[in-house]
């Protein structure tokens, strides 16, 4: 193949940092899995590709969990690095070190890109106008406020931007702001904030961002921001914050979006230091070697303007490119705690074989960033369809006739018309190179499916089981079942970068050294085979379905979390109580017999409960997920003896047992239609 040809690059790919806070989930591994074919494809092409990454350790939200759970910032990271890493190796996904940004080198790194900063005029002060939470006693950051968008008016946005509409603004400008950390009204005030200058770079920018070095999408979405200015960005944070404090300053703290992407350089740098790589060769400017990132969509903004711009401020070369990706959905919808859609890498590993995964996410990946679906039931159909009906029977239909007929060994010369099939299969695999590399994933995996049509129709019409009874067609059959496994050697070559443990069980049974991509030019000829073991069963949907049903016990029994930024964010835990407190609870069934919007209000509706000797009025905050005249005539359980609370509406006085995720998910706690009215759960 031309790979020979092609000089031996040197590559440094990355994946973007998972948070620090919470699981692997399937919407996280599209990417790991994505990132880590793409590398394998490289060394299989015999380039030098390394692969780093590491966990994203710092920010408001480890600080919080931290506290919630009693432990330290550093035990909790430490903690989450192991569970983080146990995900990955399951699912195989190789990095050549994974590292922290809570590190030595990162440290030093972050310390020395934001001094170069400073010293070459990139750095200024401002007094900025902050929100406080006064009973926290700490400033908050963007994704630590909520409230109302001030342009489209949707409700539970954070203070950065508006997931609804896509405005960004600043936290003051949200309507009726709330701390996410306490629930109670910030109050705002004055603190002396450092911004890096990113206009100072625009110029420069807008060449890169335009030059190929991001999807054309990305790059087109940019130029919007071009169009209003950029501004200078908040590097800075007040304590108390976990992260590194900002050199020469006073309880302040890098925002850890600055010490997140050094992250990158810092893991490379301490693999290194293991293996006595040049750190320079990577990541000084001018350099001849390439550098990738894999990224999520939802993460462009970070990636394509300020992190070229901080290297390029600092002294260092800028990546080759940003590859970024969508998101995943689960039958077609946002993965769903509710439905047991939102599934942890450590559940899908305690029911299905990895590959299955990994293989469906290659069938469905490419270059742009459209959004993925994980279809359950055709996740079912192709790979069953795919890898066990089309690939490895292919292996299991001929090695049991090399092995009992022919003692294992393979046929040493072939006929004219078996040379032209195997080098008409070969003459595809150029192109099938060229689709790994633009990471056209989907496309590849359905022309190596075509091969693997075409090596099935050449056993059925060579149909070997047949020759096998005959007289006279030793030669016939030892051909057709040599080339089959020749054939299946060359798929599974190509499919090693998706299916590594299913290659290399197929290694063994083929008695190769190692793939490499070109040495399926020359054919195993005379080469002797291992007997053959099944190398991958059939996925049944009984295992779908009990990790599925095991995802919804898993929300049932988790900790209250919040997303921010796919990231998990445990809430604090309040203050335990007794069980002689909580009998002091009084759980009554209640029908609502009336249900009303409120002016103004945008998450309550006002509710009218009959719990049988009283009437009862609430204010429930269900209004992203109930229309009132739906909820006429249902039955709810509420809690009847809490006290009175006054608010600008009016008084509640009860409240009404909710769950769920939030926004649609959510739901009221409705028991049995024929349960009695005003009865007292017990």
């Amino acid at each position: 193949m031309s790979q020979d040809k092609k000089t031996t690059r040197k590559i440094l790919i990355t994946s973007a940092l998972p948070y620090a806070n919470g699981p692997i989930h399937l919407g996280h591994l599209v990417e790991y899995i994505q990132t880590d074919i793409w590398a394998r494809f490289q060394r299989l092409s015999g380039n030098e590709c390394h692969f780093v990454c590491a966990d994203d350790a710092h920010g408001t939200p480890i600080m919080l969990r931290a506290e919630a759970e009693g432990i330290k910032p550093e035990e909790l990271i430490a903690r989450v690095s192991k569970e983080h890493q146990a995900d990955f190796t399951g699912f195989k996904i190789h990095f050549d070190h994974y590292h922290s940004t809570h590190s030595d080198e990162n440290k030093e790194l972050s310390a020395y890109i934001y001094n170069q900063l400073k010293k070459n005029g990139h750095i200024s002060r401002k007094i900025i106008s902050q929100f406080y939470d006064t009973e926290k006693e700490m400033f908050l950051s963007d994704r630590f406020i909520k409230g109302t968008c001030p342009k489209c008016k949707a409700d539970g946005q954070y203070g950065d931007n508006c997931e609804s509409c896509g405005a960004t603004y600043s936290p003051t400008e949200l309507i009726n702001p709330k701390s996410a950390v306490s629930g109670t009204t910030p109050v705002e005030k004055d603190s002396e904030h450092l911004f890096f200058e990113l206009n100072n770079f625009a110029e420069m920018l807008k060449k890169w961002t335009t030059d190929g070095h991001l999807q054309s999408q990305v790059s087109n979405k940019l130029q919007e921001w071009f169009e209003t200015g950029l501004r200078g960005w908040d590097i800075s944070r007040e304590a108390p914050y976990f992260g590194f404090e900002i050199p020469d300053e006073t309880n302040k703290f890098f925002y850890v979006w600055l010490d997140a992407p050094v992250g990158y350089m810092a893991s490379f740098k301490a693999y290194c230091k293991k293996t006595n790589l040049d750190f320079d060769e990577f990541w000084s400017k001018g350099s001849k070697t390439e550098l990738y990132h894999f990224i999520g969509k939802d993460i462009i903004y970070f990636h394509s303007l300020f992190w070229p711009a901080m290297l390029d401020g600092a002294g260092f070369r800028k990546p080759d490119a940003i590859f970024a990706h969508g998101f995943l959905t689960v039958d077609g919808q946002k993965m769903s705690k509710s439905r047991g859609t939102f599934i942890m890498a450590k559940s899908y590993l305690e029911h299905l074989n990895p590959e299955y995964l990994r293989y469906y996410f290659a069938a469905k990946l490419n270059s742009k960033i459209d959004d993925l679906d994980l279809n359950l039931e055709d996740f079912v159909q192709r790979v069953n369809s795919d890898l066990v009906g089309k690939v490895v029977n292919i292996a299991s239909r001929c090695a049991g006739f090399v092995n009992k007929k022919f003692d294992g060994k393979l046929v040493d010369e072939w006929s004219t018309k078996a040379t032209q099939l195997y080098q008409s299969i070969l003459a595809e695999t150029d192109n099938i190179a060229e689709l790994y590399e633009k990471r056209e994933f989907a496309h590849a995996m359905r022309e190596i499916m075509t091969l693997a049509d075409i090596a099935n129709e050449y056993i059925d019409e060579t149909a070997p089981w047949v020759l096998a009874k005959e007289e006279g067609k030793e030669k016939e059959l030892h051909e057709s079942v040599s080339l089959g496994i020749n054939l299946f050697r060359v798929l599974i070559s190509l499919l090693s970068p998706v299916i590594p443990v299913t290659a290399e069980k197929a290694r063994y049974f083929l008695q190769l050294e190692a793939y490499k991509w070109n040495d399926i030019q020359s054919p195993l000829m005379g080469h002797q085979i291992t007997k053959f073991k099944p190398l991958m069963t059939r996925v049944e949907m009984v295992a779908v379905k009990k990790m599925v049903k095991a995802s919804k016990a898993d929300a049932k029994s988790a900790m209250p979390v919040q997303k921010t930024d796919n990231k998990i964010l445990l809430e604090p835990i309040a203050d335990e109580i007794s069980f002689e407190d909580f009998t002091k609870v009084d759980f009554r069934i209640a029908k609502i017999i009336n249900a009303e919007h409120i002016p103004k209000a945008n998450k309550l509706l006002k509710l009218t409960l009959d719990i049988g000797v009283v009437e009862k009025q609430v204010f429930a905050g269900i209004k992203s997920a109930y229309k009132p005249e739906d909820l006429i005539g249902k039955l709810t359980v509420m809690v009847a003896n809490l006290k009175p609370r006054k608010m600008s509406f009016g008084m509640s006085e009860g409240m009404v047992l909710a769950a769920g995720s939030g926004g649609e998910d959510l739901f009221l706690l409705n028991p049995d239609e024929g349960a009695i009215e005003g009865m007292r759960v017990k």
